[in-house]
This record gives C-alpha cells, sequence and structure tokens, in this order.
C-alpha cells in the first residue's frame, strides 16, 4: 500500500473520530446549559447580575467551543490539501 495512501486514510479516520467526538461533547454541553438555564430560572436568590455573567459565560464558552471546531477544520483541510499536492506532483 501507498505510504500516501496510508497516510490519508489516517487523517480521514482521524477527522471522523474528531468530529464524532466533538458532536457528542456539544450536545452534552448544550444539555447542561439548558438545564443550567432551567436552574437559574427557579432560582429567586440569585440576583440578576449574576444570572448575566452566568449568561455571558456560557456564551464565551460556546464562542471558545465554535473557534476551536473551526481550527481544528482548518488544520484538516491543509493537511488533506497537502496530500493532495503530493499525489498531483507524482
Amino acid at each position: 500500500m501507498d505510504q500516501k495512501q496510508m497516510f490519508k486514510q489516517m487523517i480521514d479516520f482521524n477527522k471522523t473520530a474528531f468530529d464524532n467526538a466533538f458532536n457528542s461533547m456539544a450536545m452534552l454541553q448544550e444539555q447542561a446549559e439548558r438545564m443550567t438555564g432551567m436552574v437559574l430560572e427557579q432560582a429567586t436568590w440569585l440576583p440578576k447580575e449574576g444570572k448575566k455573567v452566568i449568561d455571558e459565560w456560557v456564551k464565551a464558552y460556546k464562542k471558545g467551543r465554535e473557534n476551536f471546531k473551526s481550527s481544528m477544520e482548518d488544520s484538516f483541510k491543509k493537511v488533506e490539501e497537502f496530500f493532495a499536492e503530493t499525489t498531483k506532483t507524482k
């Protein structure tokens, strides 16, 4: 088997594994966010400022998660392009 083909299969496998793990993590985080939202609605003892801080924390967490996903997708794309270019040259 050609080494480049083997590496391409490894990259494809790792990308699929990452996508599946990331999607599972995102679903878990979204469920935790919904549960936190329900608790905050019922928490009359928590001031509005506290709820606002928690909401902003959740937004920052989502943005970080999206940035991480985008960065990983860009990295996988660069690796795939690298292997595509090396196969074209031969």
